[in-house]
C-alpha cells in the first residue's frame, strides 16, 4: 500500500483517523517522490511469483492527478517480469472522478473503493467538505462515469452512530442503488500515528453485533445470498477451510508493509507512529524491510492473546480480532480481547449454522461441476478441488461420497 498524497484529501470527515488537513489541502500536492515510488515497484515485482498487488490510498488518492498513475502503470510495465499478473486497487471519496478518470481505470483494470456511509441524509451528515456542505449528490453522479465505462468497483461503508442503527436501511439502500459489493469499516476514533493511544470508538459492541445479526437475515436471504458483504464473505470462506479474507480475522497480520510518501515504510495503516517504523525504501532494500526485526516483532503482537481469546470456542473463526482494538499492558502483553468481541461472539453464534449450510452447498456444487468436466477425482491425499490448499480426504472428499455417482446430491433428476 502506497500513501499516495501522504494525508492529503479535500473531505473534512471528522471520524477521519490519517488526514488532518481539514478538507483543505496545500496547492502543492504531498505526492509520494518519485525515487522511492521507482524503488518500491522495482523490488516489488522482482520479488513477485507471476501476480503483484498494489493499494492506492491517502488521504485522497486522485489529488495526484491522473498523470501520477500514468507514470505509476508506466513504471510497473517496465520493471515487471515477463508474464505477471499485476492488479492495482484505490480507495477514494468518489468527489473527483470524472471520465478521464474512469477511461484511464478501466485501461488499466483498476478495482475502486468509492466510500459511501448511506443513503444522502446518512452520508452527508458526515462525509462533507471544509465549509461542512454534503457529498452525497456528487458522488452519485460520479459513479456514473465508473459505470459507463465498465469500471469494477465496490462500496465502503463507516459505522458510526447515524447508521449503525439502519441496517435494514442500509441493505434496502445498497440494491437500489445496484452495489452488489460492499464492507463495513466499524468507525473509530485515534490517530493513526498514534498507535498506543486507545481508540474512542464511535459504536459499542452491542450496537455492532446488534447490526451484523440483522444484517446477516437480509445477506442471507433463505440461503441464497444476492449480493457480496466482505464480512460475510470472509466467514464463509473460513467455513469452506480459507483463510478469510480480511485480516482482522486471519491467523496473522497481513504482511503487506504500507509506504509514506517519503518512503517510510510501516507494517499496518493504524501503526503508523516512529515506534513501528520498520525503515525507509531510499535505504533499506524492500527484502530487508520486510525480513527485518521490526516486522517480525510486529507480526507476533496477533498471536499475543489474552487469556479469554485462548479459551474462545471461536478462536479458529475469529483469531483474536485486530491487535489495535485490544488493551495492551506498557510490556507489550495483552491484557483484553478486542473491543468488538462480544458482536463477533455473538455474531458466529447467531449465523454459525446458515454458514456451515452454505459452505456445504456450495461444495456440493462444485462436486458436481467438478464431476460434470469429465476429470479424474483426486486422490484422499491429493490437495481439495476447491482451493481451500487442505487434503482432499479433510475437506471436500467426504461430501463427495455423499452425491450420487453421476455427480448430483441425492434426489435429484436430470433435466
Amino acid at each position: 500500500m502506497l500513501k499516495t498524497v501522504s494525508e492529503d484529501c479535500n473531505l473534512a470527515c471528522d471520524y477521519c483517523y490519517y488526514s488532518t488537513c481539514h478538507g483543505r489541502p496545500p496547492p502543492r500536492r504531498k505526492r509520494i517522490d518519485q525515487a522511492p515510488l521507482i524503488k518500491v515497484i522495482r523490488e516489488y515485482l522482482s520479488l513477485s511469483r507471476g501476480s503483484a498487488q498494489f493499494v492506492w490510498q491517502g488521504g485522497e488518492p486522485l489529488l495526484a492527478g491522473v498523470e501520477f498513475f500514468k507514470n505509476v502503470v508506466a513504471l510497473q510495465a517496465r520493471h515487471a517480469p515477463p508474464n505477471t499478473v499485476i492488479s492495482n486497487a484505490l480507495q477514494t471519496n468518489g468527489t473527483l472522478l470524472n471520465e478521464d478518470w474512469a477511461r484511464f481505470f478501466h485501461q488499466y483494470k483498476f478495482l475502486i473503493g468509492v466510500s459511501v456511509d448511506g443513503p444522502g441524509e446518512i452520508h452527508d451528515a458526515r462525509r462533507v467538505t471544509a465549509t461542512g456542505g454534503g457529498t452525497y449528490d456528487l458522488v452519485m453522479r460520479n459513479i456514473l462515469h465508473l459505470r459507463k465505462h465498465a469500471v469494477e468497483f465496490n462500496i465502503l461503508t463507516v459505522l458510526h452512530q447515524g447508521n449503525v442503527g439502519k441496517p435494514r436501511e442500509l441493505m434496502a439502500f445498497y440494491p437500489r442503488m445496484n452495489f452488489n459489493y460492499v464492507q463495513f469499516i466499524p468507525g473509530m476514533d485515534f490517530r493513526a500515528n498514534s498507535p498506543d493511544t486507545p481508540a474512542r470508538y464511535l459504536i459499542t459492541a452491542e450496537e455492532y453485533g446488534d447490526f451484523l445479526c440483522e444484517t446477516f437475515d437480509i445477506w442471507y436471504n433463505d440461503g441464497a445470498p444476492r449480493m457480496s458483504v466482505r464480512f460475510f464473505d470472509s466467514m464463509l470462506s473460513v467455513h469452506l477451510g480459507r483463510t478469510a479474507g480480511v485480516c482482522t480475522h486471519c491467523p496473522t497480520c497481513s504482511q503487506n508493509p504500507i509506504f509514506e510518501r517519503n518512503g517510510d515504510a510501516f507494517p499496518c495503516d493504524f501503526y503508523m507512529g516512529d515506534r513501528y517504523r520498520l525503515g525507509n525504501i531510499a535505504d533499506d532494500s524492500l527484502r530487508d524491510i520486510l525480513d527485518g526485526p521490526a516486522y517480525r516483532k510486529f507480526l507476533r503482537r496477533k498471536a499475543e492473546l489474552p487469556e479469554p481469546c485462548r479459551r474462545c470456542p471461536h478462536r479458529g473463526l475469529c483469531h483474536g480480532g485486530c491487535p489495535r482494538n485490544r488493551a495492551w499492558d506498557p510490556g507489550g502483553r495483552a491484557t483484553g480481547p478486542d473491543y468488538f468481541c462480544s458482536a463477533y461472539r455473538r455474531f458466529f453464534d447467531y449465523a454459525g449454522g446458515r454458514l456451515m449450510q452454505l459452505a456445504r452447498n456450495l461444495r456440493t456444487q462444485w462436486l458436481i461441476d467438478y464431476a460434470g468436466s469429465g476429470r479424474a477425482w483426486p486422490g484422499r491425499n491429493d490437495v481439495c478441488i476447491c482451493g481451500s490448499t487442505r487434503k482432499f480426504k479433510h475437506c471436500c472428499g467426504p461430501q463427495r461420497d455423499q452425491c450420487r455417482t453421476d455427480g448430483r446430491p441425492p434426489g435429484t433428476q436430470s433435466i
